[in-house]
């Protein structure tokens, strides 16, 4: 290195800036406080029927390695607790399955799945990846917080909808669209959006799928191949196969 070279390496040196950022924190993922709502000494068990369920989850697994059904456990658990998993349901679920009550809060924590807040009886999730983006799924958010009156990780007033703004759902050919609790409304448009909450508002179930005339993900503009009818066995066989 010459003495050029060796100056500018200690200018550099010297003036090297330190770069820090700052630590991403969320307090609604990986901290629990106690509350009157979800505290570990609320009780939780499964029901009758759930406990049968979790015994046949349990019963697919080897004796040694039944701590593999912790996530379906804790999703039946979810399902009976009204659509959260509480402090209480994780407890329950670890001394189910005879494992570290910590090592069900690393799931529950780590998937998206799992709401660790009360949600309302509709969780609506609003998917807003770039196929549904194009597809104006910004225009899907404003309709349903406008007709609901509540912003996104809100519930409305009488607890019937829960709001929150997701990434993709794997439905990017039937863009925009919306999951509401297990189902998916697709094609969506303002107007097809504001009848499905009605309908739900109303204590009815709306159709489940495209909310237009196109059937699951067919070409919307219409069928561009297979118009003709196929070929029926041996149609373009030799004479010796046919």
């Amino acid at each position: 290195m010459n003495s050029l070279s060796r100056t500018l390496f200690r200018g550099l040196r010297a003036n090297r800036s330190l770069h820090t950022t700052p630590s991403a924190r969320s307090e609604s993922l990986f901290v629990h406080r106690d509350s009157s709502y979800n505290n570990p000494s609320l009780p939780f068990e499964f029901n009758a029927q759930n406990l049968k369920v979790a015994n046949t989850i349990v019963a697919r697994y080897p004796p040694q390695y039944k701590k593999a059904a912790v996530i379906p456990l804790l999703d039946l658990a979810q399902r009976q607790n009204k659509g959260w998993t509480s402090l209480s349901a994780m407890n329950y679920v670890a001394k189910f399955l005879q494992m570290p009550p910590m090592r069900v809060y690393e799931v529950a924590t780590f998937y998206t799945m799992f709401n660790r807040e009360p949600v309302g009886e509709h969780f609506v999730q609003v998917c807003t990846t770039t196929p549904c983006m194009l597809m104006d799924s910004t225009a899907i958010v404003e309709t349903i917080l406008k007709h609901l009156k509540i912003g996104l990780g809100e519930t409305t007033p009488d607890k019937k909808f829960t709001v929150i703004e997701v990434e993709c759902l794997g439905a990017c050919s039937n863009a925009p669209m919306i999951q509401i609790n297990d189902e998916y409304y697709e094609d969506l448009t303002p107007e097809t959006t504001i009848k499905i909450l009605d309908e739900l508002a109303a204590g009815r179930k709306p159709k489940p799928g495209p909310q237009s005339t196109r059937q699951t993900s067919e070409n919307s503009a219409g069928l561009t191949t297979l118009l003709e009818k196929p070929p029926g066995p041996g149609q373009f066989c030799t004479a010796e196969f046919a």
